[in-house]
């Protein structure tokens, strides 16, 4: 619970990166677009301040912290306080669910992807956008993580890793879109199908 803490302190400062860093959002959002669908009842599981939920018109959200959701809240989205792997939802209920930079903070990936699946409807989508422990910036990540308050309590994955658990929980016809290949800050990359460059990755799998 340590990380749920550090956000419940530090939501402001956490919000405020997004204002700091508009070309990583923008590019990281580039990529997402290309497997969020544009229709259907969709759900942020880690929603944080919304930020995401509020750029693709995502209705509703959860997250284990009360001050992120809070502002999640302020920007317009029906927001639960929950953790991915117990999530208040009834089965079936989505069309598609979104967890973005969420993964590394799970404390039980397979049960909170098992959750992920029981609550979509058959077909239903699941979008995961992480930062790939793989790539040359997930590496850098790594190395200096014990200096980013958000981020010393993180796990980071491979999407090699992340991948098998969704194949695991019944999930398949796997799409991969990646940004942030050289980080630039002065305007947004363009995205590229597939994994092992970008710092950035959006995974789309389906419910099986």
């Amino acid at each position: 619970m340590k990380a749920v803490r550090v956000f419940d302190q530090k939501s402001e400062e956490y919000d405020h990166w997004f204002d700091q860093h508009p070309i990583w959002f923008q590019s990281e959002a580039d990529a997402l677009a290309k497997v969020i669908p544009d229709s259907g009842y969709g759900v942020e599981i880690g929603v944080g301040t919304g930020r995401f939920a509020e750029r693709f018109d995502i209705a509703c959200g959860i997250d284990p912290s009360e001050n992120m959701a809070r502002l999640a809240e302020q920007r317009g989205i029906k927001t639960s306080i929950a953790k991915a792997e117990d999530l208040p939802f009834e089965n079936v209920t989505f069309d598609f669910a979104v967890m973005i930079t969420t993964v590394c903070f799970l404390d039980d990936i397979q049960k909170a992807f098992q959750e992920t699946r029981r609550i979509l409807k058959p077909g239903g989508k699941f979008i995961i956008g992480l930062i790939d422990k793989d790539s040359p910036l997930g590496q850098t990540y790594q190395e200096n993580k014990a200096d980013n308050p958000f981020y010393r309590n993180a796990a980071f994955h491979s999407v090699t890793d992340i991948t098998e658990h969704l194949e695991n929980t019944g999930f398949g016809d796997f799409e991969f879109w990646q940004t942030l290949i050289t980080a630039s800050e002065t305007e947004p990359e363009e995205p590229r199908p597939g994994f092992g460059d970008g710092g950035f990755v959006a995974i789309k799998a389906v419910k099986n």
